[in-house]
């Protein structure tokens, strides 16, 4: 019988690739917020990286005790940068953090929500079965104590009207309104429909309660309902080393405001984003929101973020990049 022995290739560096003097500056960038906006070809994620890996080995421990936190929007790319800042480190690490924005949530809800002690806690509802939910919850009510504006009388029950319901509790979240809030909003607006759907929302979220599940949005809205307790963000300012946010531009208003209550001001936050690639529109996400970050994210000083580009292209020609800029404008 043939005999084989595997053996462990050592860990080396991966190739540091030569940054532009721009992306230098911003992967050196050591103290308060930053926005750095970069459009496509221009190396952001190679110099997210570089500035992730640049605080790691700053650290002097490897990133065991403090890690920087990476945000982005998709498991894919949160695991794409895990492989990518190890492999730049060299070395195999528990640390650095990079997740969505939801799973992060979802693990802080897990550790620090209420209840955590009596079993397996929250579950994140999928948007198929959110809308089962809106569905089921709509036939339920009694028309006689949730009464509907007569605009909207002959929708109720079908698949249109749950789906639209159910897009402005998705988007009342992410503006960071509670149902009173958005009762409030709809009877200044004239719009009763507005108003019936803040009433419906109370409804709904004593449903989710006693479930013990969550859609996406309530998910965000709860971990800021959590950091509002100084224990728990001094515990988590005590844990993460910085914060570095991918494709800022595709963040919603409550995402956006869940990372300033965490990380506090002065703190060291970086945001790479282009606003024309914005494509979460339908998610909540603004295409101006980006520019929102120097004010929302002060220095020490009170001063707002500084900005920063990345100007050379390092994958478009220049026609190219020229007509993609035209169509942009």
């Amino acid at each position: 019988m043939t005999e084989f022995t595997l053996q462990r290739e050592p860990w080396t560096a991966h190739d540091i690739q030569k940054l532009s003097a721009d992306q230098d500056a911003v992967a050196s960038h050591s103290a308060g917020p930053l926005l750095v906006v970069a459009g496509p070809g221009t190396g952001k994620t190679t110099t997210l990286i570089e500035a992730v890996a640049r605080r790691i080995e700053r650290s002097g421990d490897g990133g065991r005790v403090r890690s920087p936190l990476v945000l982005t929007f998709s498991r894919r790319a949160a695991a794409d940068l895990r492989l990518r800042i190890t492999r730049r480190l060299g070395r195999p690490t528990a640390m650095p953090l990079a997740m969505t924005y939801h799973a992060f949530c979802f693990a802080l809800l897990r550790r620090f929500g209420p209840g955590v002690e009596h079993g397996p806690g929250w579950r994140v509802l999928t948007a198929p079965e959110q809308e089962f939910r809106v569905r089921e919850t709509l036939a339920g009510l009694d028309p006689q104590t949730h009464p509907w504006p007569e605009s909207v009388a002959g929708a109720i029950g079908t698949r249109a009207f749950a789906a639209e319901v159910r897009a402005v509790l998705s988007r009342t979240r992410q503006l960071g309104l509670d149902p009173d809030d958005l009762v409030a909003v709809g009877e200044a607006a004239e719009r009763p429909e507005w108003a019936g759907v803040g009433r419906f929302m109370s409804e709904y979220l004593d449903v989710l309660d006693f479930e013990q599940v969550l859609d996406y949005p309530e998910l965000v809205h709860r971990c800021r309902i959590l950091l509002t307790d100084p224990e728990v963000r001094d515990v988590l300012r005590r844990e993460f080393d910085g914060f570095f946010l991918d494709e800022f531009q595709d963040t919603d208003v409550a995402q956006a405001q869940l990372i300033a209550e965490l990380a506090g001001p002065g703190a060291l936050v970086v945001a790479f984003g282009d606003p024309d690639q914005s494509i979460y529109g339908f998610r909540g996400a603004q295409n101006r929101g980006i520019f929102d970050f120097p004010e929302l994210f002060r220095t020490a000083s009170g001063e707002p973020a500084p900005i920063r580009s990345l100007g050379v292209s390092w994958r478009l020609g220049g026609r190219l990049a020229h007509a993609t800029r035209r169509i942009a404008e």
